[in-house]
């Protein structure tokens, strides 16, 4: 027969204090604490929301923990109230309320945890959202099952059930706890390190690299940490994990050295900084923008919009042109032929005015022309210049540039000479006889 003497007190407990006068300074108790909590936390929004530039490390979080707020502080303002008016009266109502406030604090706070730390940008996918679900049902089963006095019951059940293991058997209550630890000790450890990832980026002063590695290692560190401690709540001996270590050591050296090597030359990248997010490199026959260092590969995001994922091995043994290391400014050059009739100390300052004046070109330093040849068909003549956001494509700026280059030849009327082919017949055509038939 289900024990339910908790609620049956509970309810009878309430409607016994309903009947008096003083059941209203339980009513006055809750509004208070219900308001000052909701006042609390509109301020406590207020101080760390508000904020300037400066206190960006503070700002991280808040908003997503603001609905955390009000029902945990709902919970303080309940517990004190209740310490303090059960010294004259009977405080059923708090009581009653105290376990539904604390499941939903519960539930919210479990939401900010799972949100920071496998959300992507604020979205949710059907996963989290399932799971969201799921885990505020149990929740609030655990609330039912605390108000009809089931808990002990339950426990005793899960208890009783054994389940062989080996020459071990286990009961399922104890196979529940130790999974609920490991998974609490890894959801934790990845908050964990998505909170100190997000810190550290927040930090103006501190190389980007850096940064990276830093929230790279700290994730390693902290999953690893939670691994041991929640073997430890397990009941898992860790000296059985040295043969284990032994085992993979033997695999890193003989079947995952390409990926050992990768990892190793993450680190290497982001500690030495020979390139950064957000640099222009060439690599073998891959080109673009550095989007992600990861600790295994990195990402370049071609001019096409193409991702590339290089190993990280292939940028520490091959040679890598970075077109943004210490100095953004990429040269670019565009070259024509002029007739031999051209003026050149009159069109070369021409050519420079023309190019200086499109967008995206360097003015220190400035564009310069050069007569480069005397070639067979005119004056071989170069432009140079210089771009500071190589990042944004060059093929754009260079065709601006030969944009401009012929509004100017057609303004000016210069003569661009081209190749010129004679064709001379062996014999004339009137002369070739008909094939034969």
């Amino acid at each position: 027969m289900m024990n339910t003497q908790i609620l049956t007190t509970l309810i009878a407990d309430l409607a016994d204090d309903f009947r008096e006068p003083q059941f209203l300074w339980q009513v006055g108790t809750v509004a208070i604490c219900f308001l000052m909590a909701w006042q609390l936390s509109r301020v406590l929004r207020r101080l760390f929301t508000r904020g300037e530039p400066t206190h960006g490390v503070m700002h991280i979080g808040v908003e997503s923990f603001s609905r955390v707020l009000s029902p945990a502080l709902n919970m303080v303002f309940l517990g004190v109230g209740e310490a303090i008016l059960g010294r004259w009266q009977h405080t059923h109502l708090l009581t009653l309320l105290f376990p539904i406030i604390g499941s939903l604090a519960i539930i919210r706070f479990g939401f900010y945890i799972v949100r920071k730390t496998f959300s992507r940008q604020g979205r949710i996918g059907t996963f989290l959202a399932v799971f969201e679900k799921l885990f505020a049902v149990l929740v609030w089963i655990g609330v039912v099952l605390h108000f009809t006095g089931l808990w002990p019951d339950l426990l005793a059940a899960l208890d009783d059930i054994v389940l062989p293991v080996g020459k071990n058997k286990i009961s399922l209550l104890n196979i529940l706890q130790a999974s609920i630890s490991v998974v609490l000790t890894i959801v934790i450890a990845l908050w964990a390190s998505a909170a100190l990832e997000a810190r550290l980026m927040l930090l103006p002063s501190m190389h980007s690299s850096l940064k990276v590695v830093l929230s790279r290692v700290g994730r390693a560190l902290l999953i690893l940490i939670a691994i041991l401690v929640s073997l430890t709540i397990v009941g898992i001996d860790l000296t059985v994990l040295s043969v284990f270590g032994g085992a993979l050591g033997v695999g890193l050296g003989f079947g995952l050295q390409k990926i050992a090597s990768s990892y190793v030359s993450g680190f290497i990248i982001l500690l030495d900084r020979s390139m950064s997010i957000g640099d222009m490199i060439t690599v073998d026959k891959f080109n673009g923008r550095v989007t992600q260092i990861n600790t295994r590969y990195t990402v370049l995001q071609g001019f096409d919009g193409a991702e590339s994922v290089i190993p990280n091995e292939m940028l520490v043994s091959s040679p890598v042109q970075n077109f943004s290391l210490t100095n953004r400014t990429v040269a670019m050059t565009t070259d024509l032929v002029v007739s031999y009739q051209t003026d050149i100390e009159k069109i070369m300052p021409l050519l420079v005015d023309a190019v200086a004046k499109v967008d995206r070109i360097a003015q220190d330093p400035a564009p310069a022309a050069y007569l480069m040849k005397f070639g067979s068909d005119g004056l071989e003549l170069r432009v140079g210049f210089w771009i500071i956001d190589p990042e944004n494509g060059r093929t754009s700026v260079l065709s601006h540039v030969n944009r401009a280059l012929w509004q100017l030849i057609q303004e000016q009327e210069i003569n661009l000479p081209y190749p010129q082919r004679v064709v001379t017949l062996s014999s004339p055509l009137g002369n070739i006889a008909p094939p034969a038939r």
